[in-house]
């Protein structure tokens, strides 16, 4: 190319010469001879597009661990086997990689694999709805999780606070009155303070009075449990906007529990959430993004059957829920109702009463189709984010965040369908064994009911930095399940397959169906898309 100076040379003698032969000067000197050294650089070569590059394909071991239980090693499941059951299923992804999710948000609107109709593939038209997408958010715009949800560095939505901000209360505190039923506790931090009865023998209703948040002490009780043929029928019902707290005070483990044959209804909405939390919580910097543990989270209970019975509760199955003791839950109703829960946090909670005894976030026991459980957020729980022990509830539109165990652990036969589910875990701490869901049957693998689960959109975001990190899904016990249109993403395996029980073709969780033993055969992957090994 010729540089600008040089072309400027060339033009102003060009002109100057036509300029003197018009004034009739022809002697003037010819500048010579001689040529002008002009340097033309080329352009440069116009790179060949070289397209997305194609991942270098996972090997078994790095998609699928392999478990072997106590000294049954003829029960093992293998990687390649696991490996293969994923790829015998449709539309699956067994190396995605690169930035595909913004938290727990997809980055495209496209959906990274191509979605099944889970209606057809689950069969349950009535509670399961169809959809286009994998995960449990179409794209990065999907609002369908926005404002009653919390934020926190395990996972953040559309227009949504912060889960370690204040409740709002609101204000007024000091000239409020209690609602009846309740009993005047004072001030705290400026808010009224009401606090339930240790035992609600009737049914009781907690507006939403501006200043005014609920405080439960100890264990709390709706109801009490006449056995699987009755319960005192009692209802606490609580308005959108309200805020519960667990007391905190003293050493006594806060849990709220609904007895079998009573019910909760806390229904909220997306603009205003029933928000249960710890007293904690109601101080500016109170709590932070690490908090958990200050409070024993919520225990239903219902009489819906279960697959574990304790000694002499065997005519119907009753069994000890976990983290308390003489409460109990299951029977023979299916679709007993425990009440609702919908558009609710639950904060801060989880709780060890001794070494695989503890309290969750949310706690299921033999609750029934009748319980209805939907937009709910369980947030960093130091156990389980939702734990469920037998029934039949099904849940939709649920996240778990920050959990230090597992998001979603289902076991004791519970037979039920979830969609748009989100376990998003927290990013240092979790207990090694923690994983996005876990599914079991405590070990006895032909119990019946045999633990039945579907799950459809679900958004699982394994984070654990533990050595050996766990893998996402862990399914064992022999339980049947299935997972359609799911993104599963890991630092390491996304999938861990047991069996402890039989050999060969005979492995309870993987064996050919059986009707006789309430077995639907092995679990079945359609339209998944799995970005292991921190791909």
């Amino acid at each position: 190319m010729v540089s600008f100076s040089r072309r400027s040379q060339i033009m102003l003698a060009s002109s100057a010469a036509l300029f003197l032969a018009s004034c009739g000067a022809d002697d003037v000197a010819s500048p010579g001879a001689g040529a002008i050294d002009v340097v033309i650089n080329p352009p440069a070569p116009t790179p060949t597009p070289t397209g997305t590059p194609t991942p270098t394909a996972l090997t078994a071991a790095q998609f699928a661990l392999a478990t072997t239980v106590g000294s049954a090693s003829g029960s093992v499941i293998t990687v390649d086997e696991q490996l293969a059951l994923v790829n015998k299923g449709t539309n699956n992804n067994v190396n995605g990689f690169g930035a595909t999710l913004n938290g727990v948000y997809p980055t495209s609107g496209t959906s990274l694999a191509t979605a099944s109709n889970p209606q057809t593939v689950l069969g349950n038209t009535s509670f399961i709805q169809n959809t286009s997408f994998v995960g449990a958010m179409s794209g990065p715009n999907d609002n369908a999780f926005s404002g009653w949800t919390c934020n926190s560095t395990a996972a953040t939505f559309l227009n949504s606070a912060s889960c370690a901000a204040v409740p709002s209360i609101g204000s007024g505190g000091s000239a409020a009155t209690c609602p009846t039923g309740t009993t005047d506790a004072g001030l705290v931090q400026g808010f009224r303070a009401c606090r339930l009865p240790t035992t609600i023998t009737t049914d009781l209703t907690l507006p939403k009075i501006a200043g005014v948040f609920y405080r439960f002490s100890g264990e709390t009780k709706v109801g009490t449990d006449n056995g699987v043929t009755g319960g005192t029928g009692v209802t606490l019902t609580i308005q959108p906007g309200v805020t519960l707290v667990a007391d905190g005070s003293d050493s006594a483990v806060d849990v709220l529990i609904v007895n079998r044959g009573n019910k909760i209804n806390a229904v909220g909405t997306a603009d205003a959430p029933i928000i249960f939390t710890s007293q904690q919580n109601l101080k500016s910097d109170g709590v932070s993004d690490v908090t958990q543990g200050q409070w024993g989270g919520i225990i239903l209970l219902g009489r819906a059957t279960t697959a574990v019975c304790a000694t002499g509760f065997t005519n119907p199955c009753q069994q000890q829920i976990e983290g308390v003791s003489g409460y109990y839950y299951g029977g023979s109703n299916d679709a007993d109702s425990s009440g609702t829960m919908q558009y609710v946090q639950i904060r801060f909670t989880g709780f060890e009463v001794t070494p695989g005894n503890e309290l969750q976030g949310l706690t299921l026991g033999g609750t029934g189709t009748g319980t209805t459980i939907d937009h709910v957020q369980s947030h960093n729980s130091s156990d389980d984010g939702i734990e469920i022990f037998g029934g039949t509830t099904n849940l939709k539109y649920f996240v778990v965040t920050g959990a230090d165990d597992d998001g979603f652990d289902v076991d004791n036969g519970w037979r039920g369908f979830m969609q748009f589910i989100i376990a998003a875990q927290k990013v240092s701490g979790a207990t090694a064994d923690s994983f996005a869901t876990e599914i079991d049957s405590n070990g006895a693998e032909d119990l019946t009911p045999r633990t039945f689960g579907r799950y459809a959109n679900f958004t699982f975001v394994q984070q654990a930095g533990t050595n050996p990190a766990p893998s996402a899904i862990r399914l064992r016990g022999g339980a049947d399940f299935a997972f359609v249109n799911g993104i599963v993403k890991s630092p390491t395996t996304c999938v861990n397959i047991v069996a402890s029980e039989g050999t060969g073709d005979n492995r309870t969780t993987i064996r050919a169906a059986d009707q006789a033993k309430q077995d639907a055969g092995p679990p079945t992957f359609n339209s998944v898309y799995f970005q292991c090994q921190g791909r």
